[in-house]
Parts: structure tokens; C-alpha cells; sequence
């Protein structure tokens, strides 16, 4: 059994006459649907993955309501037939029948999650170090910590389909379940203890050498090339080491053209 997220557009948005819409309220109501209209081929193919039992996270966020709940696939991949309705939202006149380009799932829902894991409170989460974790949410854990980080939600946030990793739905599942975050000072301590735990990674990866950052405080060497020499760091030297290699490259060739 696999653990899957699955977002939802839960604010209304017409399309050809049609509100695409659908939030949990409509998920709840409804109990199991059809995974339809999804025109994105990776978000296409986890769905082909999909077994009937596995559990989905799903998730919609940017919105006056945001909310989340638990689910499962109910039927495996088969045609998207809504991709040759013409009057259909998300029609594709490039497909047919025959040789259907578009799949969708039967997810059936489950329940709703008791506490809600916003967008927001996984980012500052996630920026927390594991020696770090806030008392409010120590249950997650290092390795739940450590999965959360990993989540596409965070590092490929507008893909509509993503893979979960159990040890991730284990800690985001008891999240749902536990809470500890209603106190409005939690995403600032969360914030807080984040930007702490950068600033120490920075401080370790860059050593003591004031010279590395310029006026605003940032490590040049993270901004690439395009700078110009660092004084006192060498930087020009670098630069014409790289050009000189370059020449001697040139000359090489030059001379074995000759030959």
C-alpha cells in the first residue's frame, strides 16, 4: 500500500460555463469520485500507479477555508472519457478513444482531519534542524521531520499528484490527529527556531571568514558567477586561474591542429 497527496481547486473558478471547483465540503458530500481532468503527464502517471486501498492525503490551501482529510483509491487508473467531451472544462482534441491519452482514479473519502496542516506550518517545519523541534510537535520526530522536508508539497508544489512516503503520512497523520499549533505563537516560535537553525548552517558551511559576505549579509560564494572579485578572498585570482585554464585549453588545441 502506497500514500499519495492529492490537491483540489476548492474555490470556484468557471471554466466553459463550468465551476471546476472542488473543495472538501464537496468531497465529504459526494463520498467518492471520479479523479478527472487531470492534463498533466506526470500527475498521470502516479495516478496509473495507483492501487485500490491506498491512502491520499487531500489537500487544498490558498483559500479563504483551507482544508484537508483523508482518503483512499477506490478504483484503479482507467480512461478519462471527460477528454473527449467537447463541452467538458478540460476537452482535448487530441485524443481519442481508441488510443486514450488521459487516466483518472476513483478516490473515496475517508474523513476529515481534526487539525488542519497548513502550507505555511510544513514550511516552517521544514526549516526547523532535528535538534530543534518545538515541544509542541515532538511526536513527529527526526525522521518524520526529516520526510517532511522531502515532500514534493514543499519542493514541487504545483504538481496536483504527488507521491507521499509512509513515514511522511505517519507524521503529517498524527499532525491531523494531535495538533499543538491552535496557539497563535506557534508558527512564529516554528519561524523563529528556523531561521536560528539557518543562520547556524550558514555559520558552519562558511566558517568565520567575515570577508565571505558582503553588505547585506549574504555568502557571495551562493550567488554564483556574475560578481564581480571578492577583495581580500582572492576572487579576481580565481576568475583569471579559470581563464588561464581556458587559454592553455585553447592553445592545446591550436597546437594539435597544427601538427
Amino acid at each position: 500500500m502506497r500514500c499519495w497527496l492529492m490537491k483540489a481547486e476548492p474555490d470556484s473558478r468557471i471554466v466553459k460555463g463550468k465551476d471546476v471547483k472542488f473543495s472538501i465540503d464537496d468531497f465529504e458530500a459526494v463520498g467518492t469520485t471520479a479523479w478527472e481532468g487531470v492534463r498533466n503527464f506526470e500527475a498521470r502517471n502516479l495516478m496509473k500507479e495507483m492501487s485500490i486501498g491506498d491512502k491520499v492525503l487531500f489537500y487544498h490551501s490558498n483559500c479563504k477555508n483551507p482544508g484537508d482529510g483523508v482518503a483512499q483509491v477506490y478504483k484503479e487508473a482507467y480512461a478519462d472519457y471527460t477528454a473527449w467531451d467537447s463541452s467538458h472544462p478540460y476537452y482535448d482534441p487530441k485524443t481519442d478513444k481508441e488510443a486514450p491519452k488521459w487516466f483518472m482514479v476513483d478516490v473515496k473519502f475517508v474523513s476529515r482531519a481534526a487539525h488542519f496542516v497548513s502550507l505555511s506550518l510544513l514550511r516552517g517545519i521544514a526549516g526547523v534542524s532535528s535538534l530543534d523541534i518545538p515541544e509542541e510537535i515532538a511526536y513527529v520526530g527526526s525522521d518524520g521531520l526529516a520526510a517532511i522536508k522531502e515532500m514534493a508539497l514543499l519542493n514541487r508544489g504545483r504538481l496536483s499528484v504527488q507521491r507521499v512516503s509512509e513515514v511522511c503520512w505517519t507524521a503529517i497523520e498524527e499532525m491531523t490527529r494531535k495538533g499543538g499549533w491552535e496557539d497563535g505563537s506557534f508558527l512564529h516560535k516554528v519561524r523563529t527556531t528556523s531561521t536560528k537553525s539557518d543562520h547556524t548552517r550558514k555559520t558552519v558551511e562558511g566558517g568565520s571568514r567575515e570577508d565571505s559576505k558582503d553588505g547585506a549579509g549574504r555568502n557571495i560564494e551562493s550567488d554564483g558567477p556574475g560578481l564581480e572579485g571578492r577583495k581580500g578572498t582572492g576572487g579576481g585570482r580565481g576568475r583569471k586561474r579559470k581563464g588561464s585554464d581556458g587559454d592553455t585549453i585553447n592553445a592545446r588545441r591550436k597546437s594539435a591542429r597544427k601538427k
